[in-house]
């Protein structure tokens, strides 16, 4: 049984050491990404004015040309 995972280590080294890398730069960059969205501090959004205005209701008695 421990030789056939030596065996498998040896013939397939390349591959297993590129998931590592791909695997550890992934887990970098996520948490990375995290700390730095944590230590931002944002304020949040506040609407001064309404962004629309009040829908007119198709069924009211205008006529339209």
């Amino acid at each position: 049984m421990l030789t056939k995972i030596i065996e498998f280590v040896k013939k397939n080294n390349e591959d297993i050491v590129l998931f590592v890398a791909i695997v550890l730069a992934s887990m970098f960059s996520f948490s990375l990404g995290y700390i730095i969205a944590k230590t931002e501090e944002k304020e949040p959004l506040e609407f001064e004015k309404p962004i629309y205005e009040e829908e007119v209701s198709i069924l009211d008695n205008t006529t339209y040309l």
